[in-house]
């Protein structure tokens, strides 16, 4: 098979993973350092115990301990094995085969198969709903070949097939979710079973969420996780999260921290900074259908009068990392390509490029969130910064829903924001950069750059989508598709009782996923 993984990686892999960080609580109080308890705080409530449709962060993490996906992401961004334990396709791109563990149950006793990895597809293409429709789009039909092996037929050669359905979609129980009339509309708020680390067991809406230990995990070290219970414990802010993980009420402050926050606990007595770098970039579009916005010189002199390092060092507090203006960031170490070079601040030279453009008085309206706040420290300084360079940028701060419906509708001049998950980039560039992608906010349209991402698409291994990615993050940087801002570095906060977290990449992961809850410990 192609871009096949073995069982054997597996293993290394997962060691490789093993860091030290780490938090434990008593079971009445929740925090302080008794094994028998791990408490996370967490700002968001569940609003969907779907894994399928699940909204929020903490649907996210509470469900990921429950239903496992094909595959993982290491700390370089690389997938590694979870349930699967091989994949890859035939010599001409239309199958696709995974083969998954022998070895892991639901809680109630049955044993995880391929009929259930082939029931859960098939309920998301028949239903189409959540982001994994999206990614399935040549997806003909799925069989469980035996037990443990799938087989996935597709209309056409798709590179990202596997590495996209192994990240983005929960397995979930067919015994389970097949009596419901729809899984889409299936609540899945009672009487739960898992084949992860833990199951939930106690949900007190806007309060907390207490999930049990399962006996057989066997990715945790010890084949069960040493951690009798974890608790998600909802906060109303940052600031009452922080100061419970200072008194010792929690263990974990699960959200990342904003940089200033970050910056005082740095030296606090007890508590450690896990830090991981995101998965997708903050960034400047720029609407190409409004002009003169359609004239490169003019997207360049953009770029030319955007102060970079101002940004990571004052509005991020230094916790982020120049991608050299690429769209393939160093958080994905395999497809990172160091010879792109970010647009040096130089007022000067956007004031000739304007000029030789034949552009005067410069006048362009910038969205962004309001409630972001990395965004909103950042987008004066994009205005100063273009002051110099003799542009005005109005600054356009809008409730998220307003925010979003601008973006979708191209109803702007300059689109500020930031990708949190950009995992797969032959994938992402189609959707964000092709000319009928979805998130192609820059109303971008350039046949050689879609037949790169075309062929990109295409090739089944990462060695044979190199070329082609490398060569369409080039153009996308030369002609200035989009303007990379920074990859931002996330702190999460833990006390100093505990250790073996596993941090990888995104604020989705950080260290509140399965392989790593597997393997917390008390320090000591």
């Amino acid at each position: 098979m192609r871009r096949s993984l073995s069982a054997a990686l597996a293993a290394g892999a997962l060691a490789a993973l093993t860091l030290s960080a780490c938090v434990p609580s008593t079971p009445e109080a929740g925090g302080g350092g008794d094994a028998e308890r791990l408490t996370i705080a967490t700002t968001t409530d569940v609003v969907n115990f779907n894994p399928l449709v699940g909204n929020s962060r903490t649907d996210s993490w509470v469900t990921n301990l429950m239903y496992p996906h094909l595959t993982q992401i290491d700390a370089e961004g690389q997938r590694i094995p979870y349930l699967a334990t091989e994949w890859g396709y035939n010599e001409d791109g239309t199958e696709a085969t995974v083969t998954i563990r022998d070895d892991m149950t639901w809680t109630d006793g049955e044993p995880v198969t391929a009929d259930d990895v082939v029931f859960t597809i098939n309920a998301v293409a028949e239903e189409q709903f959540g982001v994994v429709a999206g990614l399935i789009t040549a997806l003909e039909s799925a069989e469980a070949v035996s037990d443990t092996e799938v087989r996935f037929n597709l209309s056409r050669p798709d590179g990202t097939f596997l590495d996209s359905v192994g990240f983005w979609m929960p397995i979930v129980p067919e015994h389970v979710f097949s009596q419901a009339e729809s899984v889409q509309e299936f609540a899945n708020d009672s009487d739960w079973v898992s084949a992860g680390p833990y199951v939930l067991t106690e949900a007190d809406r806007g309060q907390r969420y207490v999930m049990e230990r399962v006996e057989n995990f066997p990715l945790a070290p010890e084949g069960t996780p040493a951690v009798d219970e974890v608790v998600f414990q909802i906060y109303p802010d940052v600031n009452t999260e922080v100061l419970a993980l200072r008194n010792g009420e929690v263990d974990v402050i699960g959200n990342v921290l904003p940089p200033s926050t970050a910056v005082s606990l740095q030296d606090a007595e007890g508590i450690e900074l896990a830090q991981v770098p995101s998965l997708g970039w903050a960034h400047l579009q720029y609407n190409m259908e409004r002009e003169p916005l359609d004239d490169v010189r003019v997207r360049r002199a953009l770029a030319h009068s955007v102060d970079y390092e101002a940004i990571r060092e004052v509005a991020l507090q230094g916790f982020a990392e120049s991608t050299g203006g690429s769209t393939l960031t160093p958080t994905l170490t395999e497809w990172y390509d160091d010879s792109i070079q970010e647009y040096p601040y130089d007022p000067a030279e956007a004031r000739r490029l304007l000029e030789e453009a034949g552009v005067t008085d410069l006048s362009l309206d910038m969205i962004y969130d309001q409630a972001d706040a990395n965004i909103s420290r950042w987008a004066p300084l994009v205005r100063d910064s273009a002051a110099e360079a003799g542009i005005t940028i109005n600054l356009q701060g809008l409730e998220r829903n307003t925010y979003i419906s601008h973006a979708d509708e191209r109803d702007f001049d300059i689109y500020a924001g930031s990708w949190a998950v950009m995992d797969n980039p032959p994938a992402n560039f189609a959707l964000a950069f092709g000319t009928d992608g979805f998130i192609n906010y820059a109303n971008v349209s350039d046949p050689e750059l879609d037949a790169l991402i075309q062929e990109a698409n295409e090739a089944l291994t990462v060695e044979e989508a190199l070329e082609p990615t490398q060569e369409a993050a080039r153009i996308i940087h030369d002609q200035v598709y989009d303007n990379v801002l920074y990859v931002e570095t996330f702190n999460i906060a833990y006390s100093s009782d505990w250790t073996g977290f596993q941090p990888v990449p995104s604020e989705l992961l950080g260290i509140v996923h399965p392989l790593s809850l597997s393997q917390v410990r008390p320090a000591g």
